[in-house]
């Protein structure tokens, strides 16, 4: 599944530099994630960069964009061809 950031964000942008995917964009007054393009770092780390990064614990699964392993995989794979 993709991750969520939650209204706690205090918009540090660490977040938006970890993540291999340039998933993470500025909003206002948040920070929000592209479920289409997150992959929660799957191919590149062994867990979600921008989890690990945060200082205020703000970013969690997102419950309307559930996907498998396999289907990140799949969506990384993708991707990467596409570069």
């Amino acid at each position: 599944m993709s991750l969520l950031i939650t209204n706690e964000c205090i918009a540090c942008d660490a977040c938006r530099d970890e993540c291999p995917n340039c998933a993470i964009e500025e909003a206002d007054p948040i920070y929000i994630i592209d479920p289409d393009v997150c992959t929660e770092c799957v191919g590149y780390y062994d867990e979600p960069s921008c989890i690990m990064i945060c200082p205020v614990e703000c970013i969690i699964s997102d419950p309307d964009n559930i996907e498998i392993m396999a289907e990140l995989k799949l969506k990384f794979e993708q991707m990467s061809s596409e570069q």
